[in-house]
C-alpha cells in the first residue's frame, strides 16, 4: 500500500476535516502500521514523468505563503525532468524574469511539493520532496547531463529534488486537453481521409462529367 504522502498530507486538521465530512474510517488505512511503499518511484512514476512537458512547483516562503510557478523544458519538449534514481529527480533551471521568487524560497525552506498533469490520459501525479539548487561550479556534469542538446538557452543551474512521498491522485474531474504535438496524429488521419474523400468525390464528378 504506497501510503507515504499520508504521514505529510494528512495532519490533524485534515484528519478532523475526515471526521467530519465521514471519510476518516476511509482513510484511516492510510495511516495504519502496515503500510509500505510511496516514496521510491517506480517503472511507472519514472515514465511519466519522463514524458512531461512541464509540471506545477509549489515553494513555502519566509512567510508562510505558498508559491506556485509552472516548470517546463526548453522549447515546450517533454523530458526535461531527469530520474536520477528511484528516490531523486532533477531539471536544468533556465533564466526567467529573474525575480527568483522559487529560487529565494528553497534558501529557507527546502520542502517543496510537484504537480505533474497528463490531460489527454486524465492522470495525475503528486510529489512532495526535499529540493536543493546545484551550480555549474558545484557539479559540471550535471548541468551537462541535464542541459538540452542543440539549445542556446542558458542554463542557470539545476534543481535536484529528493523525493519523499507521492501519490496518484483521483482522475475524476481532470479535463481532457491536447497540445498541438498531441493532436497531430488525430489531424494527421482525419487529412487523410478528408484527401480520400475529397479524390473519391472528384472520380464521381469526372464519371458525371462523362456521362453528360
Amino acid at each position: 500500500m504506497a501510503l507515504a504522502f499520508a504521514d505529510i498530507a494528512f495532519t490533524d486538521h485534515v484528519r478532523a476535516q475526515q471526521a467530519q465530512m465521514g471519510s476518516e474510517k476511509t482513510y484511516a488505512r492510510f495511516l495504519s502500521d502496515d503500510r509500505h511503499g510511496g516514496d521510491s518511484l517506480g517503472p511507472q512514476e519514472a515514465a511519466f514523468l519522463q514524458a512531461r512537458d512541464g509540471v506545477y512547483l509549489a515553494t513555502v516562503s519566509d512567510t508562510g505563503w505558498p508559491y506556485v510557478q509552472f516548470r517546463g523544458g526548453s522549447g515546450g519538449n517533454p523530458g526535461f525532468i531527469h530520474v536520477l534514481d528511484d528516490k531523486t529527480i532533477a531539471w536544468a533551471e533556465y533564466r526567467g524574469n529573474r525575480q527568483y521568487i522559487s529560487t529565494g524560497n528553497l534558501t529557507g525552506t527546502d520542502r517543496v511539493s510537484i504537480i505533474a498533469m497528463d490531460y489527454p490520459n486524465q492522470a495525475r501525479l503528486k510529489l512532495w520532496g526535499r529540493a536543493r539548487i546545484v551550480t555549474s561550479d558545484e557539479d559540471p556534469a550535471l548541468l551537462a547531463r541535464l542541459s538540452p542538446e542543440a539549445s542556446n538557452i542558458v542554463v542557470e543551474r539545476a534543481l535536484v529534488i529528493d523525493i519523499e512521498a507521492f501519490d496518484w491522485n483521483c482522475p475524476r474531474h481532470i479535463p481532457q486537453r491536447y497540445t498541438l504535438e498531441e493532436l497531430e496524429p488525430v489531424l494527421d488521419q482525419l487529412r487523410s481521409e478528408i484527401e480520400q474523400l475529397n479524390a473519391e468525390n472528384q472520380a464521381l464528378q469526372d464519371q458525371l462529367d462523362t456521362n453528360k
